[in-house]
């Protein structure tokens, strides 16, 4: 049975809190895994339609089309926003099983900590605790970095990641951004737990 990933706002449980695992697809947020389809979660039009909305965001990148944001909002129990990687085109589109479309590679979930930094760094630290118990098999390592989508590199992130051999691994970071491009972007500033793939994390580094 897979191992729920939910974060509340006094401590981060899983339903089986006893027993580890190494395969990221084990783990949930608001009930979704990394390798489920998108489709299993809202419809091809609100994907499509998310993908261009958010087709500016990864400008920074080498290939920032190849991939896209998508963010769903709805029926959400545990956190404010939560959001997926997925490719932009599925690699046959006439393929008949749904689950070989718009398969998730990375699952954010956020909490809006706008204006409260110094609570954020508090949660994230006890999330970041608890994540050490819960991945021992995994390499921990921090970081605080300039946030690339921010070109005047006011903008940071301080990030606590669980990294595994294949390439897969968890975050668990505060996102603080300059105020103006905060706005322009209509972003907030926010608390991640987040699940990536290998190829999620490799086309996120690629940078121009």
């Amino acid at each position: 049975m897979k191992k729920l990933l939910i974060l509340l706002f006094s401590l981060l449980f899983l339903s089986s809190p006893s027993v580890f695992a190494d395969d990221i697809s084990d783990f949930e947020i608001e009930g979704i895994s990394i390798g489920d389809s998108l489709l299993d979660y809202m419809t091809k039009d609100e994907i499509l339609k998310e993908i261009e909305r958010t087709k500016d965001f990864y400008l920074h990148l080498n290939e920032p089309n190849e991939y896209a944001e998508v963010y769903l909002y709805k029926k959400l129990k545990t956190y404010d926003v939560v959001s997926f990687i997925v490719k932009t085109s599925p690699s046959n589109e006439f393929i008949t099983n749904k689950n070989e479309k718009y398969t998730i590679l990375a699952i954010y979930g956020s909490l809006d900590f706008t204006g409260d930094f110094d609570n954020c760094f508090v949660k994230r630290n006890q999330i970041a605790l608890k994540l050490s118990e819960l991945f021992p098999n995994s390499e921990k390592r921090e970081t605080i970095y300039k946030n690339s989508a921010d070109s005047s590199g006011r903008s940071i992130v301080d990030a606590i990641y669980f990294d595994y051999d294949s390439g897969d691994g968890f975050e668990a970071s505060c996102s603080d951004l300059e105020e103006t491009l905060r706005i322009k972007r209509n972003w907030s500033d926010v608390l991640y737990v987040a699940i990536k793939s290998e190829e999620a994390r490799s086309w996120m580094r690629n940078k121009n």
